[in-house]
Parts: structure tokens; sequence; C-alpha cells
């Protein structure tokens, strides 16, 4: 059997389905074991090692053969529970156990290995004392040591230091010459050998050209590389930008009828992964490319599935609104929108901690060094906080809502959105003003559209000329001119002479009008005003000066005509019963 056959079968072995497991080259005369259940024996390090080529020689054996898959899966399970794959991380895990084991067999076919009875067995580790936890293979850094804790403990295992630096030691001794009954060039074979998802009949029809290597990978590899790159970019921006229109063709209609982003975003997510599996598993990009595409794919899905939760939340805060028949812009919409943009950055949080793990990041350092600038962050957040608390408090309380004219502090304006962290307000000059919450939460607030009556309320100054019957016509006109207006309510309405001033007598005027419109009441307000000056006018008196300053000029004086006048029909009234208001003389 040639070279080029021995790296073949091996390179296909090492990516068949279900897990990805850590293998090596193989010497032939391994039987395979009956028992389905049984594990692989590391209760020493001579065990351990000894069940490392036992089950790949197992393994190659019932691929060989074309035995049935269980056996090649049992092999292969048995070999990878020879490592301690604990510190890889998640990402692409299984074709990094793969490349682990690779590795492990490239170097031990080119290293000498001591005689079996110089590893360490079952009776050494029994009889050491103090007890064995480790041993590693002379000459080299390569340890097998026992796990201390977790569900794994008392095995003899490869180390994950040994696990993390295989790739430098396999670079040390690449140059080295294989020993006897290896199979030479099966790690690069494997390297640039397409996937088993390609036919064989494909990769044996590539031309000799396209295996040339080029910064790490073959030119075959560039190419579809390159291939599949440029076919999902497109792909991608045409899905997104269809999402975008088709939302905007449906703006109109309800919130579930909007799914084109959603959707893109969740096919474009779809489309990262199989481009992940497509250069790893398919292409298999092993060099600093692979690394490089793995890591930024991995990002752009955990990217994706952060903006796709905040869509979502989105979207789903607009539906609920829509079945509730809450009111576009009120505080109760904005309060599910609220809650649901708190629970989407809820899910972000625990996906960034979750990528962190993912990626390999230790998050003990970063928690201990949030514990050490604790009191800086803390400072730092405290108004983002205190806004974020004022706005709940806003959504609670409900002061005001949205599109209701206030007054806050000293100012006027209408509410145009209260979010999470400030408060929009149109003022009266159509000044957009922005608040935040904390600020706008304590100042005095005063809700003038939640108004149903609106107070009239004055004091009229009449000259000290009037006469007790010009004054008592004056307020009885005034009250039945209030009296019959349609926007003034008649309870407690009042009319009463109030006092003596300083230069006037004093009719006091109190009433509600019935309207919560500001322009409206003003108008109100000008009719009743205007209707005094001409009561006033016709009871034949006048207002009083408010000045004290003397002064030359002709005095046009009452007028003895409406004066006698009005004398005249307060004796009527009193012919005819009491007065319109009650009085006690």
């Amino acid at each position: 059997m040639s070279t080029r056959v021995h790296a073949f079968v091996v390179a296909l072995f090492l990516l068949l389905p279900l897990q990805a497991a850590a293998q090596g080259m193989v010497e032939t005369g391994a039987e395979p074991t009956p028992n389905p259940l049984l594990p692989a024996d590391t209760s020493s390090p001579r065990d351990t090692l000894r069940s490392y080529y036992d089950s790949i020689n197992e393994a190659l054996l019932a691929y060989w053969s074309d035995a049935p898959e269980e056996e090649l899966n049992q092999a292969r399970r048995r070999a990878i529970e020879t490592f301690d794959f604990s510190q890889l991380p998640d990402r692409d895990r299984n074709t990094a156990e793969s490349e682990k084991a690779l590795l492990l067999k490239e170097i031990l076919d080119r290293i000498e290995l001591p005689p079996e009875n110089e590893i360490p067995g079952d009776d050494d580790v029994a009889a050491s004392d103090p007890p064995l936890t480790r041993w590693t293979l002379p000459g080299t850094r390569i340890t097998v040591a026992r796990i201390a804790e977790g569900p794994r403990t008392g095995e003899f295992l490869f180390t994950a230091g040994t696990v993390q630096r295989l790739d430098d030691y396999y670079e040390r001794i690449r140059d080295l010459p294989y020993k006897d009954r290896s199979f030479v060039g099966a790690y690069e074979s494997y390297k640039h050998r397409p996937g088993p998802m390609v036919p064989r009949s494909w990769a044996n029809a590539l031309p000799l050209w396209s295996n040339t290597v080029v910064l790490g990978e073959s030119l075959w590899q560039w190419f579809a590389f390159a291939i599949v790159g440029l076919a999902a970019i497109l792909l991608i921006r045409w899905l997104l930008k269809w999402g975008r229109r088709w939302d905007e063709q449906h703006q109109s209609d309800s919130a579930l009828s909007r799914f084109g982003l959603p959707f893109g975003v969740l096919a474009s997510i779809g489309i990262l992964f199989v481009s992940r599996y497509a250069f790893l598993d398919m292409i298999r990009l092993r060099s600093l490319l692979g690394s490089m595409s793995s890591l930024v794919l991995w990002t752009l899905i955990f990217a994706a599935a952060g903006w796709l939760i905040v869509v979502l939340s989105t979207r789903l805060a607009e539906a609920i609104n829509e079945a509730r028949q809450v009111k576009r812009g009120s505080i109760d919409s904005q309060l599910v929108k609220i809650v649901f943009r708190l629970v989407g950055l809820f899910l972000v949080v625990l996906l960034v901690i979750y990528a962190a793990g993912f990626f390999g990041i230790p998050l003990t350092p970063v928690l201990a060094s949030l514990g050490v600038g604790g009191l800086a962050i803390a400072l730092a957040v405290r108004p983002t906080l205190e806004n974020i608390i004022g706005g709940l408090t806003l959504f609670a309380d409900k002061p005001v809502r949205i599109g209701e004219f206030c007054r806050f502090g000293n100012e006027y304006g209408t509410v145009e959105e209260i979010g999470l962290r400030s408060t929009r307000l149109r003022r009266l000059d159509d000044t957009l003003v922005t608040v935040p919450n904390a600020d706008f939460s304590q100042r005095e607030l005063t809700n003038y559209t939640q108004r149903t009556l609106r107070l009239y309320n004055t004091k009229l100054g009449l000259r000290y000329e009037t006469t007790p019957e010009q004054l008592r016509y004056v307020m009885t006109r005034l009250q039945e001119m209030l009296l019959a207006h349609p926007k003034v309510s008649p309870d407690w309405l009042h009319v009463r002479f109030h006092g003596f001033g300083d230069y006037a007598l004093e009719v006091a005027v109190f009433a509600y009008i019935e309207t919560p419109d500001w322009l409206e009441y003003r108008e109100i307000r000008e009719s009743i005003n205007l209707k005094i000056l001409d009561i006033v006018k016709e009871a034949g008196t006048g207002f009083a000066f408010p000045s004290q300053t003397a002064y030359l000029g002709r005095d046009t004086g009452l007028d003895p005509k409406n004066a006698e006048e009005a004398e005249r029909q307060v004796q009527e009234w009193r012919a005819k019963g009491p007065l319109p208001f009650r009085e006690n003389d």
C-alpha cells in the first residue's frame, strides 16, 4: 500500500460523522473489542498509551474492512478518552480534537519510545510512595497525569498542557525521519484533502497543480475559500436588503407580518454556519486562514444572534401592543417596549457570557477585575441607573402620558416620548427638550391635560363713586351671564362683593369652565371678559384707576342717566321680591 493511500485513509477516518475524535496512524494487528460499553483503560500511564494505540488500530481496521459504523465509533470514542481536552474552547472543538490526536501520533512516529516495561503500569502506580501522579515521556514534555478532581478523578490522561503544546512540538520534529512502519505525511495529507462530504471521485480528479501549497493551504483550497466566501457575502447582503424592503412595504400592517428583517438575520446565521462547515470540514482550512475564518465566522454568528434578539424583542412588543389595542405612543405601549428591551438586554448579556466561554476567554479574571474596580464602575454607571429607575418610576406612577401638556419645574411642554433613560418634551416655542428621567421625575409635574375643568377667578375693581344699586346691578348681571354660558359650570359659581380696596370696590368672580383645552379656555375667558366690560358700562359705573397720583383734566364723571336707570331696575326687582343674590338688608 502506498504512503499516499495510507494518508488518505487516515484523513477520511478523522472526519467521519458523529463526534470527531483524537486519532493517529496505527500499527496493524488490533482486534475489535466485543464489549461496546468498554471504556479506554486509563488506570496507569502504560494503559493509557496502550489504549491510545489499540483504539486507533481497531478503528482503522474497522474502516478498512467496511465494518459496521458502530464499531468504528466505539474505537474512536475510546481514543478520545485518553486525552484531557478540558481546556479546549467549545469553538470548533471536534476539529481541534482530531488535529491534536493526529499531531501526537506524528510526534510519536518520529521519536523513540521507551520499552513497555519502563512505562509505569498498575503495579507501579499501586506500589509508588508517594503516590504516582504524573509520568513524562523520556526526552520530551509529553506528560500523562492523574486527574485530581471532576468526573474523571483518578484516571491518567494526556494532560491539557500537552494538548495545548502539540502544535509547537510538531513544528520542532516535522523534519525528523519517520520510524519503521509509520505512515508518512499523514497529517499533511489530512490538511489538504477535501472533507468526507466531498465525493472521492472529485478529490481524485483534482489536477496536480491544485495541490501546490501557498501560505499553508493548497491552491484548490484558496479557490474554494474565495468562492464560498463571496457567495456567502452576496447572499447575506441580498437577504438583509430583502428583509428591510419587505418590512417597509408592510409598515402599515401588523407587527407579525413584518418578519422580513428577523427572517433575513436568521437566514444569515444559517449561511454563516454553513460557511463555517464548508471552510473547516469540507475545504479543511487548517492554517492561519482557517483559524481566522473560524474566529470571524463565530464572531459574526454571535453578533447576528444578538441582533436577532433585539429585533425580535422589538417586534414582539409591537405585536402585544397591537393585540391589546394599546394607543400608539401611550405610556402603556412605552412600558411594554421598555420591558421587552430589558428582557432583550438580559438575553444579550447571557449571550455575551456564553460567547466568552465558547471562545475560551476566562471569566474569572474578568470578574476579579470587576471586583477590584467595582467602585469606579458603580460611580460611572450611577447616573445611568438613576435614569433607569426614574424611568420605571414614571411608568409606574404615570404622572404624565405621551401627548399630554404639562409643566415641569418652571417650563411648559408636551410629552412626546418617555424612554428608559430620558423624556422628550416639546416646549411652547416648538423646541424639543430631552430631560434625564432622574431629573424629570424629581421635578414638580403639573398635568394640564388631565384637567376636566379650568378655573376662572378674578377681582373687578369698581370706582368708589359706584352706588350700592349699581353694584347690585353689576353682580346680578354677571351671575346671569355666567349661568347662561354653556361652558361655565353652575357648581361653585359665585359673584360676591369682596370688600373695599385701596382705590376700588372689589367684586370677586369665581367659576369653572368646562374644557381641558388650553386654547379653548383662553377663548372662553376672552368672551367673558368682554361681556364684563359691557355689563360694567351698562351699569353706568367704571373701573377704578390704580394710581394715586393727582391729575388735572376735565373728568367726564359718571353717567347720571345710566345710574338712574340702574337704580330704577333694582327698585323693580325689590318690589317683585328678594333680589337674585342673598342680601342681609
